[in-house]
């Protein structure tokens, strides 16, 4: 059992996030900028636990991912933007080990930045490659991903307590203390989107006790680009192809990729 953290957020209603604006089953994410506008979707590949799809960024925004969960019992979240993890910071492979939000049954949560500490972040916004928070880390192996993984709880059979020893125990992990924390080429660089580090706002969080299952429920991959990238790359027929670069997140299907001298 390891110690991880839940997010204070409010619940929001998805108001107007179908069809093109949200993507997944077993959890529902969509994209919101701070003026409101859902990023649109372009679906490129879907099975039963992993969808992608492609969306539009707009330089400058500052964005929320807005993640509902479908199920009947908990699930954990890792995320991470441009392959790091928003919680650590730390380069992330979208593991079961990584530290991850909790999101309760049927709820509906936003993660809008970086968290700093247990009641801040510094807030996503979409820079270009340069000003991204993974390129100051030397890291642009999955940049313009943002990844949300769910997984669901392993379910154990306990003995039912009474409810002073229930707020007991619920006082004790609020105060636990725990090592695995966890939340509820130049040119081409320029004309690639990232995340930047932004400004800094209160965000409350508390730890819970939560057991992941190994083996990922669901993951969900959002590809954003500027209007000219998804042109060019024909996502969106306006453009001609300029060529693309592989993306460690975002091109890994799960199976063992060739050795380079054979791709």
């Amino acid at each position: 059992m390891k110690t991880l953290l839940a997010v204070c957020a409010v619940l929001l209603a998805l108001v107007g996030c179908a069809g093109a604006s949200v993507v997944g089953n077993t959890i529902e994410v969509s994209i919101v900028s701070d003026n409101g506008r859902l990023l649109p979707f372009y679906p490129t590949q879907s099975n039963l636990t992993l969808k992608k799809v492609y969306a539009e960024a707009v330089k400058g925004d500052h964005y929320r991912i807005i993640v509902r969960n479908k199920l009947n019992h908990r699930v954990g979240l890792v995320v991470a933007v441009d392959g790091r993890n928003i919680i650590s910071g730390q380069k992330s492979w979208l593991k079961s080990n990584e530290r991850m939000y909790i999101l309760e049954p049927y709820a509906t949560n936003e993660y809008s930045g970086w968290r700093t500490a247990q009641d801040k972040i510094n807030r996503f916004y979409f820079t270009d490659v340069p000003d991204s928070y993974a390129a100051a880390f030397g890291d642009q192996s999955a940049m313009g991903v943002i990844a949300v993984v769910a997984y669901q709880e392993i379910q154990r059979y306990e003995t039912p307590m009474d409810n002073s020893l229930l707020e007991s125990r619920k006082r004790e992990v609020g105060a636990a203390k725990d090592k695995a924390v966890s939340p509820s080429v130049q040119s081409k660089a320029s004309e690639s989107a990232g995340t930047g580090y932004g400004r800094e706002e209160y965000s409350p969080s508390y730890r819970v006790q939560f057991d992941p299952e190994n083996r990922a429920a669901e993951s969900i991959l959002i590809k954003y680009e500027w209007r000219k990238t998804l042109c060019d790359q024909k996502i969106i027929n306006c453009g001609r192809f300029h060529g693309y670069s592989h993306n460690r997140i975002w091109d890994n299907d799960g199976y063992a990729p060739p050795p380079p001298c054979r791709r």
